[in-house]
């Protein structure tokens, strides 16, 4: 187990868990969290005994967005200094949508701005359903920018339309209705349905569920144009060619487990 100043990071059964550790100031994020959250996903996304990640919190909080403190320093940046400040979070938002592992936020409470992103960015995500949900930016006489691509692609532009326009909180139940999260439970069924999540993703050929994800970014919400079908058609090609492809095959053929689940 690692532990830094913001974050806890363990690695266990091909499983990675990072869990935000400021319980204190309800997991808001500040230029520390957020260096520390980028180099935690670009090292764990590289790593072969890793498979999937999780992003979990510690405290009643999963992510109250920004940190107060940070917030009055950025009160008096200039234009240029709040570019580069945007774009430090714009960063990590990115790499961690963009991390080839599979990734499953665990959320145990709240979920408010800027913390609705890094819900948005995971693959998937699962809620208790006692947690709240909010885009308070307007509130502020903000706009919420940098997570908008991610948030708008996991509750779709309708939902987006009211919630970023009013400000006003949402339940677990309307998150899950949306689409923002896939699964609600309750406090103590939480870890059950993130470690179900685990168990597929983990059983799954590592290169299909890599190769899956970039799928996804590369099909989702783009035309289907002939480029598009003929960038698929030489997905399915490559991947049946592959060496994963050719000894999953193989083993359902033979009713054996693939080398995979042997390793």
């Amino acid at each position: 187990m690692t532990t830094t100043t913001a974050l806890t990071i363990a690695v266990d059964s091909q499983v990675a868990r990072i869990t935000l550790n400021r319980p204190d100031v309800r997991n808001a994020f500040n230029d520390e969290v957020i260096a520390e959250l980028s180099d935690a996903f670009l090292s764990l996304g590289q790593r072969d005994d890793v498979r999937a990640i999780v992003l979990a919190a510690e405290g009643p909080a999963f992510c109250a967005g920004a940190d107060l403190n940070w917030m009055r320093r950025m009160a008096d940046y200039t234009r240029e200094e709040n570019l580069a400040d945007a774009a430090k979070l714009a960063e990590v938002l990115r790499v961690m949508f963009e991390c080839p592992k599979p990734t499953v936020a665990r959320v145990q409470g709240d979920v408010y701005a800027g913390g609705m992103g890094l819900v948005a960015v995971c693959d998937m995500a699962v809620s208790v359903d006692s947690a709240n949900y909010c885009l308070s930016e307007v509130k502020l006489g903000l706009i919420p920018a940098t997570i908008s691509p991610y948030v708008i692609r996991a509750m779709g532009a309708r939902a987006a339309h009211r919630y970023f326009l009013t400000a006003e909180r949402f339940n677990a139940a309307e998150a899950h209705r949306m689409g923002f999260v896939h699964e609600v439970v309750a406090a103590d069924a939480l870890d059950a349905k993130v470690d179900g999540l685990l168990k597929a993703l983990t059983s799954a050929s590592p290169n299909a569920v890599r190769a899956c994800k970039q799928l996804v970014h590369d099909v989702a919400e783009h035309e289907i144009s002939a480029s598009l079908i003929e960038a698929t058609v030489a997905g399915i090609a490559d991947i049946r060619a592959s060496e994963e492809g050719r000894e999953g095959v193989q083993s359902f053929l033979q009713k054996r487990k693939p080398n995979w689940l042997l390793a």
